[in-house]
C-alpha cells in the first residue's frame, strides 16, 4: 500500500511539473535587459530610414534597448535570414514590416515557438504574429487615394493600379479599396481590364518605365493609382517626360521632402502617407506592453500620435487599426520636416 501511495505521489509531481512547464511564459528578466528589434523591408529605402528615426527616438525616450536592423535591399529571403539570426540571438521581441507575408510565416512561427513576441506592420494577412498594427483601415486608405485620383481625372476615364509587388499585403489591400471606391462612387471611371494591376518593385525607375510603357500602349489611359512610395513620383516623371501634364494623372503615397518639387510643379496634386517614424514607435510600444504583461484590448493607447485609439479590425483578433494618415500637397509639403 505504501508503495502504491509513493507511486501516486511521484506521478502527481510529474504531472504538476509538466503542467507548470506548459503554462509558464518565457522569462523576461529586467526591462533593461530586453532586446526589441525592428526589421523593416530594407535599410536603405528613405521610408525605412525615416522609420529608424522614430525607433531611435523611442529608444531614447524609453531608455530601453530598442533598435532597427534591416537588410541591404528589399528581398524576402534576406529578411527571413535576418529574422532567423535574431531568433538565434534570443531577442525578446521582433517588430517586422514583411516583404512577402506568405514566405515569412514559417520563420515567424519559429520565433513565436521560442517565446519571442512578434509585432507586424503592413502585415495584416499574417497568422504567426501576436499583433499587426495598421496606421488606418487599409480599405479606407485605398478609397482615400482613389478620391484624390478621381478628383484629378474629373471623375471619368480609364485608369489602372500599381503596387510594389502583387505579394505585398497592404499595397494590394489599398488598391482593392481604391477599385471598390471607384465602382461605388465614380461610375464614369473604368479599370483597365487588360492590365488592372502592375508592379513597380518598390523602385522609382521601374515605376517610371512601366508608366511610360502603359501610356504608350494605352493612349486612352488617363490615370494610375499608386501604392508604393515610389509609384506616384515615378509615374509623375513619365507624365512630365511625355508632355502629358493636365491630360493624365496619378495619386498615391510618397515622402514630403522627396516629392516637394513634383508637388510644387503640379505634376502630382496630392500624396497621402503616414509617418513611418511613428509606425516604428508604435510597434515598439506595443511590444513593450506585451513584455510587461499588459492586457491588449481596444481601444489601445500606445502613446504615439495616430495610435492612441487603436481598434481591432472587424473580424480580427490580431489586426489593430489606427488613425494615422496625412495628406501632403504643394501648400504644406515643406512643413513636415522629413
Amino acid at each position: 500500500m505504501k508503495r502504491i501511495f509513493a507511486i501516486v505521489l511521484v506521478l502527481l509531481l510529474v504531472f504538476s511539473t509538466a503542467a507548470c512547464a506548459k503554462t509558464a511564459g518565457p522569462a523576461k528578466g529586467k526591462e533593461s535587459d530586453w532586446e526589441i528589434v525592428v526589421v523593416p523591408k530594407d535599410a536603405t529605402n528613405p521610408w525605412f530610414v525615416r522609420m529608424d528615426v522614430g525607433v531611435k527616438e523611442y529608444a531614447k525616450e524609453s531608455g530601453l534597448n530598442v533598435y532597427q536592423k534591416g537588410t541591404p535591399e528589399i528581398d524576402a529571403t534576406l529578411q527571413s535570414q535576418l529574422i532567423q539570426d535574431l531568433i538565434a540571438a534570443k531577442v525578446d521581441a521582433i517588430c517586422v514590416v514583411p516583404v512577402d507575408p506568405g514566405s515569412l510565416e514559417p520563420v515567424l512561427k519559429q520565433a513565436r515557438d521560442k517565446g519571442i513576441i512578434v509585432i507586424a506592420h503592413e502585415g495584416a494577412p499574417l497568422t504567426n504574429v501576436d499583433y499587426d498594427i495598421e496606421a488606418f483601415s487599409n480599405d479606407q486608405y485605398g478609397a482615400f487615394i482613389m478620391d484624390n485620383l478621381a478628383e484629378s481625372m474629373g471623375e471619368e476615364g480609364l485608369y489602372t493600379t500599381m503596387v510594389a509587388h502583387v505579394t505585398n499585403a497592404s499595397h494590394n489591400e489599398w488598391a482593392d479599396g481604391g477599385v471598390k471606391r471607384q465602382q461605388e462612387k465614380y461610375p464614369n471611371m473604368t479599370l483597365l481590364e487588360a492590365e488592372p494591376r502592375v508592379e513597380s518593385e518598390d523602385n522609382g525607375d521601374i515605376a517610371y518605365q512601366t508608366a511610360k510603357e502603359l501610356f504608350k500602349k494605352y493612349p486612352d489611359l488617363k490615370g494610375i493609382m499608386g501604392t508604393s512610395s515610389y509609384d506616384a513620383p515615378g509615374v509623375a516623371r513619365a507624365i512630365q517626360e511625355l508632355g502629358l501634364e493636365g491630360k493624365v494623372f496619378t495619386s498615391g503615397t510618397g515622402m514630403p521632402a522627396d516629392n516637394a518639387e513634383l508637388l510644387k510643379a503640379g505634376a502630382v496634386k496630392a500624396l497621402t502617407l503616414w509617418d513611418p517614424a511613428l509606425a516604428g514607435k508604435a510597434m515598439a510600444a506595443l511590444a513593450v506592453k506585451m513584455l510587461r504583461g499588459e492586457e491588449i484590448k481596444d481601444p489601445v493607447d500606445l502613446g504615439v500620435e495616430g495610435y492612441t485609439n487603436l481598434k481591432f479590425k472587424e473580424g480580427s483578433s490580431t489586426v489593430l487599426e489606427g488613425e494615422g494618415w496625412i495628406v501632403i500637397n504643394a501648400e504644406n509639403v515643406d512643413s513636415f520636416g522629413f
